[in-house]
């Protein structure tokens, strides 16, 4: 039997489309992204509640504070992916942001679906990164009822960390129990059910906004360049040397002696006149 919360909830609501078998691709294609313009609108209307939590973030990280994401699933490989981005796009290190999936590693490749059925797994993967009174988790939960990630966020508000979720549906369970509840109401999906398509789309996006805004927040970017981003291979290299060529007027080979030399934009930039000229300017 379908339990009745279950069937309030709005991830698992009908499609608004049918006989998705017999469209055609144009149809197929056309369908999928008119419904993946309601995400951009559906997170538009979440803007307050993202900003509260980034402020709420920032002054813990500055302090040392670390930020997790927990997650199940699509959710727990969004919130995976969106960490491990970070160090090589904005030079940070690994465990400044982390994030947690149930069922470990090998479910980023694997579906360990049963994982996100134990509340007190969620905890306990935590505990191995050892939390301080500074950090943050955020539980990222399309559904807004794992157990795995509202277990993770009810104990972290016990041990004194701050909290807050993205999720799908109004008034989840999840929400109740975060700090910060973000709700990104996209409704029905497409194919009924499939969390991955517009929630998923709609986590990316909040998800990219807090890591972003944190980070730009935290110093890792001047004007709007990745001045500390990590040099890991030829393109960033050459993005790198394009930098200096334009903020110092140098030519392509002693732009990139420097930044080599130098191991990062931001330290090849180190003269106090080059930043705020880098600050102040337009580009």
């Amino acid at each position: 039997m379908v339990s009745k919360t279950l069937q309030r909830k709005i991830t698992e609501q009908p499609s608004r489309y049918n006989h998705l078998e017999r469209m055609s691709v144009g149809e197929l294609l056309q369908h999928i992204n008119d419904e993946d313009r309601l995400v951009a609108e559906a997170v538009n209307k979440t803007l307050p509640q993202i900003e509260a939590l980034v402020e709420a973030i920032e002054p813990r990280m500055k302090r040392g504070g670390r930020l997790f994401y927990v997650g199940a699933g699509t959710s727990g490989r969004l919130g995976v992916l969106d960490a491990s981005e970070l160090p090589p796009t904005f030079g940070v290190s690994e465990e400044w942001v982390v994030g947690i999936i149930a069922g470990g590693d090998q479910a980023l490749r694997h579906s360990i679906e049963k994982a996100e059925d134990v509340a007190e797994y969620g905890w306990r993967d935590l505990e191995a990164f050892h939390p301080k009174a500074d950090d943050v988790v955020i539980g990222i939960a399309a559904s807004g009822t794992t157990p795995y990630v509202i277990g993770a966020i009810e104990q972290a508000k016990e041990h004194g960390l701050l909290t807050g979720c993205i999720t799908s549906n109004p008034d989840t369970p999840l929400a109740a129990v975060a700090d910060y509840p973000i709700e990104t109401i996209v409704g029905p999906e497409f194919v009924t059910g499939s969390s991955r398509m517009k929630s998923g789309t709609a986590q990316k996006m909040v998800l990219n906004m807090i890591s972003t805004s944190l980070m730009i927040r935290m110093g890792r970017v001047r004007g709007n360049r990745m001045v500390k981003m990590q040099l890991k291979n030829a393109k960033l290299v050459d993005r790198g040397t394009r930098m200096l060529q334009e903020f110092l007027g140098l030519d392509y080979a002693e732009a990139q002696r420097r930044l080599l030399d130098a191991g990062s934009v931001d330290r090849a930039l180190s003269a106090e006149h080059v930043m705020d000229m880098i600050e102040d300017s337009d580009c």
